[in-house]
């Protein structure tokens, strides 16, 4: 009778730990390579007059340098507690990114089950998550879709995410008290929330739709942010995004569309003559349009091209964005890449090859193009 009971004790403790399991993963990336770009401005201070070249180190051509702590733990019944802390930092200098933020990239915790993921905190935005699957770059951080629109690099402090998959359907949706309160104000960076008596600074909410079925893939997304100004709370600029994929074989196509417009005097950002500007109120929308192709031509070896084209309404600032790249795997952790871009512009758009909102260094002239060329090493832990 007491080996009995002995044994029933030891079943009960070894079930109970079983709903106790957990588990804490660290992770990263750390990615530098060597960037050349031709038609810099001969006046940093004032970003006017191309015609200078640089040839730099850089942190991230391929991928944002990270580390990160990720953490689940089984509640019982299907439910798990879990939480992701990932914090960027810039390998050339070995600075914090993300505005100094500690965990700048990711910071979140919540409950995840057979029915979805629901996580409270900093989070990707569906816009990101979009990205990352119809981005024929996948929002590379250096020569991407996000040098033409960087909402597609999002994310959202103060937020509730939900994920959920259901068969080949997945359905992504977020809420923001305020998407950007940790970040500098302005026409870029100016979602402040919070605020007392102003409940709709800042504020974002987002959604998006995805369906995989075999070599084909389809999503849709929309974001409506809060520019978080003030005097006009009213500011905001909605975006929504149609895109798809195909693969057969060794190759996959990408095509895709993002509608963008201010609305009550919300700015869409872009850059025109010699300093960060945007266009606002009637005239405040953009089409972007994208095609893009990867091809697999080893297990090690691949390559990847894409156009970008955006249409800015009555600004006469029409940029294209040219990316191929090349990866060769040398393990499974490591790969090295070289990646080339060409920004074409005419008129009023001065777009760099690394993006609107970027500092005037690595923008270019009124009308002028550039070409940007980088050569990296990256490595996954």
């Amino acid at each position: 009778m007491k080996m009995k009971l002995f044994a029933a004790a030891v079943a009960a403790l070894a079930a109970g730990g079983a709903y106790a399991q957990s588990s804490v993963t660290l992770y990263g990336v750390v990615d530098a390579g060597i960037e050349y770009q031709n038609n810099q401005p001969a006046n940093v201070s004032q970003g006017v007059g191309s015609g200078h070249s640089v040839t730099r180190m850089i942190s991230g051509g391929q991928s944002g340098s990270r580390w990160g702590l990720r953490g689940v733990e089984d509640l019982g019944g299907g439910l798990k507690g879990l939480f992701v802390l990932e914090s960027g930092f810039t390998v050339d200098d070995g600075k914090m990114g993300n505005d100094s933020r500690l965990f700048g990239r990711q910071a979140y915790v919540g409950l995840g089950s057979q029915y979805g993921q629901l996580t409270l905190g900093r989070h990707q935005t569906p816009f990101y998550d979009f990205g990352l699957q119809f981005d024929p770059m996948a929002i590379a951080s250096n020569y991407s879709i996000t040098a033409q629109d960087g909402a597609f690099a999002g994310r959202a402090d103060n937020s509730i995410k939900y994920i959920g998959t259901f068969g080949g359907l997945t359905a992504n949706a977020l809420y923001s008290f305020g998407s950007n309160t940790g970040g500098a104000t302005g026409v870029f960076q100016g979602n402040q929330g919070e605020v007392p008596g102003t409940w709709k600074i800042g504020r974002e909410y987002s959604l998006g739709l995805t369906y995989a079925a075999g070599p084909f893939a389809v999503g849709a997304v929309y974001d409506e942010t809060n520019l978080g100004f003030t005097a006009n709370p009213d500011a905001t600029v909605r975006r929504a995004s149609l895109a798809g994929t195909y693969a057969f074989g060794p190759a996959k196509l990408f095509a895709g569309y993002r509608w963008a417009k201010g609305v009550d005097l919300g700015t869409i950002p872009f850059l025109a003559n010699t300093s960060l500007q945007a266009i606002s109120g009637a005239k405040a929308s953009s089409n972007l349009y994208w095609l893009g192709a990867g091809y697999q031509i080893t297990p090690a070896f691949s390559l990847t091209g894409a156009a970008y084209y955006q249409d800015f309404r009555g600004a006469k600032a029409d940029p294209w964005l040219f990316v191929a790249t090349a990866d060769y795997a040398l393990s499974k952790r490591t790969d090295a890449y070289l990646s080339l871009a060409y920004a074409y512009n005419r008129d009023n758009s001065n777009l760099g090859v690394s993006g609107f909102g970027k500092t005037n260094v690595d923008s270019t002239g009124k009308g002028d193009s550039q070409f940007g060329a980088t050569v990296g090493i990256r490595h996954k832990f």
